[in-house]
């Protein structure tokens, strides 16, 4: 299994060099962050042209140098990342390792928890409609799981927000905040871990019971197709009910597509956290990555594409793990 998994974890190292890299020759030729920070410099130039060449020379002090081709800069990036993992320079003279370092706390504070309970739930959830298939409780959960597949994400969202202020103006009292990740002043350990706790509900909440739809869809319909397989049937007549036969014998063997589906699920939820930081006024990778592009940022946007290309891999890996411990001839 150690041999599968190292052949993988190269397979997905080579990948994210490659997307990375041609994330960043596309980037230096087609964005031009000179022309955006003369527009945000707000006002009518004296001299216009002078204004541009001073940009110019900012930039190329930054490592931004306009006036290179993009094999050079794409070598000059490269060799500081090797070197010193240093990602850059943004074109405001911030450097990108701190911005980043600053804000992927942040965002991992607002996906972990959810991540965790949507793969749980929408796995708990599918095993349960499948072993009710066609009573209410399957399809309440089922038909609830396709409401929210098709429900604009930020429609979601602000509906739990709602949601939110609605609890708190019927109570009179401030249950859940709905903006921000903390709030400034609170002294004492039990009382920051309350505020951050009435911080990270709403989210958490929105993220989860929106997120666990796909996950609950598939863990049923896999687990439908071998609860009339031979083996279960051959399990029943040993004396097992029909759910004693799906747990013991259908479930693990329908684990399998779900466990290797969990590579595109955790980067899912990673992407749905630009919506949520952006509803619940989170400055986390999200927020900073939209104006990374708006900026015309080119070494911004391409560590927020390695960040993607890292974050599916591990999500691949997990998966390649989880399949190796449910199905035996992996391991083989």
């Amino acid at each position: 299994m150690l041999k599968f998994l190292m052949m993988r974890f190269v397979r997905y190292a080579l990948m994210t060099i490659a997307v990375t890299s041609l994330a960043y020759l596309l980037a230096v030729t087609f964005f031009n962050p000179a022309l955006q920070m003369l527009e945000t410099q707000g006002g009518i130039e004296v001299d216009p042209q002078v204004s541009y060449e001073r940009v110019q020379e900012t930039l190329a002090r930054l490592d931004l140098d306009p006036d290179q081709n993009a094999v050079q800069r794409y070598w000059v990036w490269l060799t500081d990342i090797v070197t010193g993992w240093d990602w850059g320079r943004t074109p405001n003279g911030g450097f990108v390792n701190d911005e980043f370092a600053t804000r992927i706390w942040i965002s991992t504070q607002l996906t972990l928890a959810a991540t965790v309970l949507t793969f749980i739930l929408g796995v708990a959830l599918g095993v349960y409609s499948a072993a009710r298939q066609y009573k209410l409780g399957d399809r309440a959960t089922t038909g609830y799981s396709y409401l929210t597949m098709v429900l604009p994400t930020p429609v979601a969202y602000l509906l739990v927000q709602r949601a939110a202020i609605w609890i708190n103006d019927t109570t009179g009292e401030r249950i859940f905040y709905v903006a921000g990740f903390r709030s400034i002043g609170v002294e004492g350990t039990w009382n920051q871990l309350v505020d951050m706790a009435a911080h990270y509900a709403v989210p958490t909440i929105a993220m989860t019971i929106f997120g666990w739809a796909s996950m609950q869809i598939s863990q049923r319909q896999y687990l439908l197709d071998f609860v009339n397989a031979d083996f279960v049937r051959t399990a029943r007549a040993t004396g097992l009910t029909r759910n004693q036969a799906i747990r013991k014998h259908a479930l693990r063997v329908s684990f399998v597509p779900t466990a290797q589906s969990l590579a595109f699920t955790i980067p899912a939820l990673f992407t749905g956290t630009v919506f949520a930081e952006v509803i619940f006024n989170w400055d986390g990778l999200g927020s900073w990555s939209i104006r990374a592009l708006h900026a015309q940022d080119v070494n911004s946007t391409v560590a927020m594409t390695f960040y993607g290309c890292i974050i599916f891999a591990i999500g691949a890996l997990l998966a390649d793990v989880f399949t190796s411990i449910v199905d035996p001839r992996v391991r083989l």
